[in-house]
């Protein structure tokens, strides 16, 4: 799942959500949150912008992005 912020790679279970790699681009620092099997969170954030990527199984599998300028 590509964002401005960098890209993310997930598998998708039957039981939840695996993070594979979650690579910055240029500027960029990475943070990950996972309170529960079937969804997981991958942020990255610079100076000026902010790339929140929520991937899930729960109800399906999916994965949304959100781009917020700072």
């Amino acid at each position: 799942m590509p964002s401005e912020g960098g890209k993310v790679t997930v598998r998708y279970g039957s039981r939840g959500v695996c993070l594979i790699s979650a690579v910055p681009g240029r500027g960029f620092k990475t943070g990950t949150s996972q309170t529960a099997d079937d969804t997981l969170v991958v942020t990255f954030s610079s100076a000026n912008h902010r790339s929140v990527i929520t991937v899930t199984i729960n109800p399906s599998a999916r994965a949304s992005v959100r781009e917020t300028s700072l």
